[in-house]
């Protein structure tokens, strides 16, 4: 009798349960299907929605190389990891004992076996494919050094210990040890797979006599081991050229130890590898073990000895004991090579035997170096750019401006510049509003570097709304910035033509409280104008306002990944790419500039850097942009724009030396351009960039020293600075964009500059004299299409005497801070809670010794306050000028004449025009009592040198009333104007400002 569910003893209702069973069973499996087939399509969206992206940019060969190769990398170590593991269980597996004798242990043995044989089959699938997929995945990541292998070009030059090219240290010998490595885990892992199988089948068991190996398991272990000995000696062979790239000796690569006694006995344990691995398998095949386990423990014996203790014994009492006269060589080495890695090689050296003496006229011969030194800051001057050219609470300005230089009426002017980009945060919330209506900003302002306003503010040569100035004045000019460093995650644009535009443009003037209108009409995205689209992008950035909003139509586009700096790392993602991109009008277009580096941490006897360290200053602190990666090697490879208005990204073969580059552009040909395709509007804005020269001038506070003797002892190496306006002794002073003529050239030119003063070890105090002055030659322009100039790029070292003194940046600020008519005169401009704030310390090499120059910004507790530009002090030897203007104060040390042309002489005398509101009188009381107060100081401490104490009395006299009258001048006019009366954004243009301007697209 059935007992079953459907029999008369099955329980009522069991039929009924199981065939519920088995009608839920269809729909599991169903929503599984359903499952899967979602998270195929979200992955797919993903994958579809990149190639888009990358179509509309023109860099889908980018895309499409890459992920193939990743593919490839993928698909060779799964199947090379997956077809090891499976061919070693399948062979121990077969082999196996078909009898075995009886004991508790193969009983135990038994029971797994039994356990495992209804899912054998997929185990010994299953553990292959799973082993694969994660060797798979880790070998994707090395797709670039793949291609670099493939498309490997030669330095021409060798290395000093092997003669092998460069190339095979950058491109041959990390790929090579890749594969050797990948080839040791999967010889490895196979081994285990199949020793645990021979073990779980009986091939390999434990016996009362000791462990029985049956003959098949002996030839496969056998195999496995000397496959690994192979490899291992392979792995020595290769350690052999990896000895030029130690970093664990005092300097990088190759040294005496290593040289006689690493490298020999690297050597030699290679060779007995390879004899081991041969005695195994000679062993396997005659059944004796003795052999290749004598040779095992030698070579491991060996290894220990030649590899740990003989060169220790070498470097203790051989090296140490002489270390100079037998390191000197690779020294020497490491000296060349690291200059080379870097670009350091042509560096100038020039002796500059600097006076601290300031006479009369002494700065006449450096004209063209005084006309342009920079009085605005453009790590201050934000918030004035913000007051006075906002406009409009959904604008925004950088906190850190940029310094550029334009032609004006014939003479290159150093520019301060920014770009009014959309502020996300001002825009009223809501999606139509944030990716609709809202979607760019407008223009860029830029004003003169070297002089300022008679009321301090920012003399703007490009400013306004509409956009109006000598940047953009006699052609078309499109200011929308629709692609920014600031841009929102992502917009909406684009609409059929004739349709009435929705996009807010700008104000109609800056004062005007109605707003223009716009539509985008560039190729600036990826189209969304059907609806599988929609569902791409509503999936990638989970919108669902992307599929249903009405103001979608089918000529529509998506603009996303709007960071300059991000396009051009996806559209090159073989570059570092600089951490600052910077704005430049450039034939009627605003246009990003980008610097992209190639780097490698594989170039011979070159001492590594960190990139985010070395770059890192008081302008990036704790947020470098460069990424924490060690590099021996770094070449300005590629130049790139970004169009501001479209987003289309150009890369230009910048340094068509570099074999790195050439290897790309034999992967990519066509993506990078010749620089000769470059125009002269852009050549004239291309600048050297700055993450590379902090990272060379890091390694030239050490390498400008080239003697290994003077090398060995440190006798000269030089620090950066720290920056004494940073507020913490610990950072860096940023290098500086300046015009200057720099002993030995015949005029000024656009360069990037930076002070050393002696080596400062880690928690010491430093030595602030001047040691050294670094300067790079920035201006790749010379006016024609296609031709750089011949001296861009050169760096420039002023070496200073040891004994001279000069003041290094932190004694100039020391004696700015610590003079009595300078700290008075600032103690009077801080009084009604006014901020004083120092801008940056400029170092310049100039009559003949060096001169610092620091504007001095005052700024208001007002909310709507801004700082402008108030005093000038310079310091030249022992001496301080302090004025209004920096033609006074370089007059004042320099005996009344200093023979300089500046920027701002035309301010002399002049009064700063009151604000609305002021009591005239009660400023100017205020003006002649500072006046009277800082010559009362001077008369004072001239009388004190010479012992008059009456007439010190007298001044101290004059001072006290100075000060009297001056605050009560200052109370005057806080109560006449009542606090800041201006609204953030809404200061009047400029009258360039106001001019109507003719717009672009």
């Amino acid at each position: 009798m059935t007992s079953g569910p459907n029999g008369p003893f099955s329980p009522p209702g069991a039929a009924t349960a199981v065939g519920r069973r088995r009608r839920r069973s269809p729909l599991i499996a169903t929503l599984i299907v359903v499952a899967v087939l979602v998270i195929g399509f979200v992955y797919f969206s993903q994958v579809y929605a990149d190639i888009l992206w990358y179509d509309q940019l023109g860099y889908l060969e980018v895309f499409v190389k890459e992920n193939l190769t990743r593919i490839a990398m993928f698909l060779a170590a799964f199947v090379v990891m997956a077809a090891g593991v499976f061919a070693s269980i399948r062979v121990a597996y077969t082999s196996r004992p078909i009898y075995a004798p009886d004991s508790a242990l193969q009983d135990n043995l038994n029971r797994y076996q039994a356990q495992l044989e209804p899912v054998r089959k997929l185990l010994m699938i299953g553990i292959p494919i799973v082993v694969g997929g994660f060797a798979g995945t880790a070998a994707m990541s090395m797709w670039q050094q793949a291609l670099l292998f493939f498309n490997r070009r030669d330095f021409g030059k060798t290395d000093p210990q092997f003669n092998m090219d460069y190339s095979f240290y950058l491109n041959t010998l990390p790929f090579i040890g890749f594969l050797v490595g990948f080839l040791i885990s999967v010889v490895v892992i196979a081994g285990i797979a199949g020793l645990m199988t021979h073990y779980l089948y009986g091939g390999i068991r434990l016996e009362e006599k000791g462990v029985f190996v049956s003959r098949p398991a002996r030839l496969h272990l056998a195999v496995i081991a000397a496959a690994f000995l192979i490899l291992q000696g392979i792995n020595f062979w290769l350690d052999r050229y990896d000895t030029l790239l130690s970093t664990s000796g005092t300097w990088t690569g190759a040294l005496y130890t290593d040289v006689e006694a690493v490298i020999p006995t690297k050597a030699i344990l290679a060779v007995a590898s390879v004899i081991v691995a041969v005695l195994f398998i000679l062993s396997a095949i005659i059944g004796r073990w003795r052999l290749p386990i004598i040779g095992t423990a030698m070579l491991i014996i060996t290894a220990i000895v030649a590899g740990g203790v003989y060169p220790w014994i070498v470097q203790r009492y051989q090296v140490q004991p002489s270390e100079l006269s037998l390191e000197r060589e690779y020294i020497q080495r490491n000296i060349d090579l690291t200059r080379e890695a870097y670009g350091l090689t042509d560096t100038e050296v020039i002796p500059y035997d600097a006076t601290v003496n300031a006479n009369p006229g002494a700065l006449a011969q450096d004209a063209g170096t005084t006309a342009n030194i920079r009085l605005l800051d453009p790590n201050v001057v934000s918030d004035a750019f913000g007051q006075l050219q906002q406009f409009r609470q959904y604008y925004q300005f950088p906190q850190t401006l940029n310094v550029d230089r334009y032609e004006i009426d014939g003479e290159i002017q150093d520019t301060v510049i920014a770009v009014r980009e959309l502020n996300v945060g001002g825009v009223p919330s809501g999606w139509v509003n944030e990716h609709i209506l809202y979607t760019h900003g407008y223009g860029v302002v830029a004003a003169r570097g070297s002089t300022v306003g008679p009321d301090g503010k920012p003399s703007f040569m490009e400013s306004g709304i509409p956009s109006t100035g000598v940047l953009t004045d006699g052609g078309a000019y499109e200011p929308r910035i629709y692609f920014g460093e600031n841009s929102p995650q992502y917009s909406v644009v684009g609409a059929p033509e004739g349709t009435a535009p929705v996009e807010i443009d700008r104000p109609q003037t800056g004062n005007s409280e109605e707003e223009s209108q716009t539509t985008f009409n560039g190729e600036g995205g990826p189209s969304v104008g059907n609806l599988f689209n929609q569902l791409v992008y509503a999936i990638k950035f989970q919108s669902t306002e992307l599929l249903l909003a009405d103001a979608i139509n089918e000529e529509s586009q998506i603009l996303y990944d709007r960071d300059p700096r991000d396009r051009v790392e996806k559209a090159a993602p073989y570059l570092t790419v600089d951490s600052n991109a910077y704005p430049a009008v450039i034939d009627g277009r605003v246009k990003w500039i980008v610097d992209g580096y190639t780097t490698s941490k594989y170039f011979p006897y070159s001492t590594q850097q960190e990139l985010q360290d070395a770059t890192t200053d008081s302008l990036t602190p704790g947020a470098a942009a460069l990424p924490q990666e060690r590099v021996n090697y770094i070449r300005n490879a590629v130049k790139a724009t970004v169009d501001a208005y479209d987003g289309s990204v150009e890369l230009y073969a910048w340094d068509t030396e570099d074999p790195l580059l050439q290897s790309w552009q034999s992967v990519f040909p066509s993506t990078l351009k010749k620089y000769s395709d470059m125009s002269a509007d852009l050549l004239a804005h291309v600048r050297y960039p700055e993450d590379q020269f902090k990272v060379q001038r890091e390694l030239l506070g050490k390498y400008h020293v080239t003697e290994p003797d003077s090398f060995y002892q440190n006798d000269d190496a030089w620090s950066v600075p720290a920056d004494p306006t940073g507020g913490n002794g610990n950072i860096k002073q940023p290098p500086y964009y300046l015009s200057l003529q720099m002993p030995g050239q015949d005029e000024a030119t656009f360069s990037l500059t930076t002070p050393f003063i002696p080596f400062v070890n880690e928690g010491g105090d430093p030595r602030n004299v001047l040691y050294g002055f670094l300067s790079a030659d920035a201006d790749a322009g010379t006016g024609e299409a296609g031709v750089k100039s011949d001296t861009y790029g050169k760096l420039r070292l002023l070496a200073l005497p040891t004994d001279t003194g000069v003041p290094g940046p932190g004694q100039a600020q020391n004696t700015f801070n610590s003079d009595p008519t300078v700290s008075n005169a600032l103690n009077l401009l801080r009084q009604g809670a006014s901020e004083v704030i120092n801008g940056n310390l400029l170092t310049l090499p100039v009559g003949d010794g060096i001169l610092y120059v620091q504007p001095v910004y005052v700024q208001s507790s007002g909310e709507a306050s801004y700082p402008t530009l108030q005093r000038v002090l310079v310091n030249f030897g022992e001496k301080v000028g302090f004025a209004p203007t920096l033609d006074e104060a370089l007059n004042q040390i320099f005996g009344g004449d200093s023979g300089a042309s500046t920027g701002d002489s035309g301010n002399v005398g002049a009064t700063p025009p009151a604000p609305e509101g002021t009591d005239v009188t009660a400023q100017s009381e205020l003006s002649t009592a500072l006046s009277d107060a800082g010559q009362a100081i001077q008369d004072g401490q001239a009388a004190l040198g010479r012992g008059d104490f009456a007439a010190y009395g007298e001044a101290q006299a004059r001072l006290q009333d100075a000060i009297t009258r001056a605050t009560a001048a200052q109370e005057r006019m806080e109560g006449s104007t009542g606090g800041d009366a201006a609204e953030p954004g809404a200061t009047a243009p400029s009258d360039e400002a106001t001019a109507p301007a003719e717009e672009g697209n």
